[in-house]
């Protein structure tokens, strides 16, 4: 729980242009990648997050020395000195991330041995760390539960090995791509995630020298190497971040120009938002996205893994939805536990059904999963502010869409989650017009 809060005058439409930085799911692995180079490397496009600095602090207690560049956004990472961190120490940051159980590889590859913190993260689910550790255990790693957390070894060394992954995870993709690089032999990895910051990191990778092929059909082959040097690197744009940002622009009726975001990595999501009845003009600095007037339209969507419609997409858009004309159907495919922050939504006026066994349809693309949940959105609803309390990052985000939007005042507390992964939220808030009071 956090001290943070924002008292929101809702009802008045974002206007106005805002910038995204590099996407937190691949700057934070683009670090955790320096490990592996026996040279310093150069990240650029950096959010100011708090995700970023967790792990910028552990890269530091394994001997990591990280220095900021000219630019903004730019850190210099040097391997030079990788040691072994106290558990102590690394046991501090347990619950604030989920990010160590990516440095496993690296640290099994230059010292031998690893050892992960019980891992926090959203409470959206259980997102097991099994994945990561079979996948581990596969290319020789030996695994030891204690009570404070994982300890790993590598006694003869990490080799490459086949590996099939029962759901395309992103976690697990990159801890087969961060292990098998320097890994003895080739790896084939089917079934694997293939997001845009997959195939970031895996350009980061190719850069350090790492032989790294994507086969159709989630394959993906990679030939260990000796070693590997350092990169020089500008992170793709926060996917995330920027349909946040075009989903709070179309539920407060306002216009938002996005800058640095990409159309080619935003289809499925600009698809859907025009579906609902947003407006977006993609230019080459960036994309503007506003409400056109009239009513919104009600969608059925499916969330999914790449290229599929984002499960990190869904809760931003969800307010816009409590403003359409009709009834709206989510099924949730990815996170068995991510319709929470529904119940803040409904206080404030929100005609929200969940369903925690899923709906049947027979109209759906997506494989039904047996954990799915769905929810379906009534609208069109007034909302009317309220004291909300923020349960997750997108979620959260959620919460401030729709104080935004609602008429009256709203207080949003617990706002330090939500900068797990919006860099100077609060900065763009002012600059796109909203009238609030922040207090820290």
């Amino acid at each position: 729980m956090t001290s943070d809060e924002i008292i929101i005058n809702g009802g008045r439409p974002l206007q106005g242009r805002i910038e995204v930085r590099g996407a937190k799911n691949l700057a934070t692995k683009a670090m955790v990648a320096s490990l592996l180079g026996k040279k310093p490397s150069v990240l650029r496009n950096v959010p100011n997050i708090s995700d970023v600095r967790v792990v910028a602090g552990l890269l530091a207690l394994h001997g990591v020395l990280i220095t900021r560049g000219e630019e903004p956004g730019e850190w210099r990472l040097d391997p030079s000195n990788v040691e072994m961190a106290h558990k102590a120490d690394i046991d501090a940051h347990a619950g604030s991330s989920r990010i160590p159980i990516l440095f496993c590889g690296p640290l099994l590859h230059r010292l031998g041995e690893a050892f992960i913190p019980d891992l926090g993260g959203c409470r959206i689910g259980d997102r097991p760390i099994d994945f990561h550790l079979d996948a581990l255990r596969r290319f020789g790693a030996v695994i030891e539960k204690l009570p404070s957390g994982i300890s790993l070894t590598a006694p003869d060394g990490l080799k490459g090995a086949n590996i099939e992954l029962p759901y395309p995870s992103v976690g697990a993709t990159e801890q087969v791509l961060l292990t098998a690089v320097l890994a003895e032999g080739q790896t084939e990895l089917r079934n694997a995630a293939i997001e845009p910051e997959i195939v970031d990191l895996i350009c980061i990778l190719q850069k350090m020298g790492a032989i790294i092929s994507m086969e159709p059909n989630r394959v993906i082959f990679i030939e260990g190497v000796p070693e590997l040097r350092g990169y020089d690197h500008r992170a793709i744009f926060d996917r995330n971040e920027a349909a946040s940002w075009a989903a709070a622009a179309l539920a407060t009726r306002g216009d938002v120009f996005v800058g640095g975001v990409k159309q080619e990595e935003m289809m499925t999501f600009l698809n859907v938002f025009r579906k609902v009845g947003g407006d977006f003009d993609v230019r080459d600095d960036g994309i503007r996205f506003w409400h056109p007037g009239g009513e919104l339209k009600p969608v059925q969507i499916e969330t999914d893994v790449h290229p599929g419609f984002m499960t990190d997409w869904q809760q931003p858009l969800v307010v816009a939805l409590t403003q359409a004309q009709g009834v709206s159907t989510i099924h949730e495919t990815v996170y068995e536990n991510r319709f929470g922050f529904t119940d803040a939504l409904n206080k404030m006026g929100a005609d929200i059904v969940v369903h925690p066994d899923g709906l049947h349809d027979d109209s759906r693309r997506v494989k039904r999963r047996e954990f799915e949940q769905a929810a379906v959105i009534t609208g069109p609803t007034h909302l009317t502010g309220a004291d909300i309390e923020v349960p997750d990052l997108r979620g959260g985000f959620s919460h401030l869409i729709a104080a935004l939007t609602a008429e009256g005042q709203s207080k949003v507390t617990n706002l330090g989650i939500i900068s797990r992964g919006y860099e100077n939220f609060i900065e763009k808030l002012r600059l796109l017009g909203a009238d609030f009071v922040y207090e820290s």
